[in-house]
């Protein structure tokens, strides 16, 4: 059984298995705490198939700095990394 994390995680299962993998604190916690944590959806379409607007769009969500002079490809890079 995953060890309780408080209130602040939604999903302690999950949010531990990303800190497993390498995720930060930060980042397993946006993912553990999403509605819809710990469904697969798969409906998204890959970031390649995404317009550059899409894009900057999802680095602006999730608050990707200097995204407004980056690359389709460096936009692809930064979320991924993020």
């Amino acid at each position: 059984m995953a060890e309780d994390h408080g209130k602040q995680i939604k999903n302690d299962e999950q949010y531990e298995g990303l800190r497993d993998r390498g995720m930060s604190k930060e980042k397993a916690a946006r993912i553990a705490n999403t509605p819809d944590s710990g469904h697969k959806g798969g409906k998204a379409d890959t970031y390649e198939e995404r317009s550059v607007e899409d894009l900057y769009e999802q680095a602006k969500k999730v608050g990707i700095d200097g995204r407004s002079k980056m690359t389709k490809q460096e936009l692809i890079d930064a979320l991924r990394e993020h």
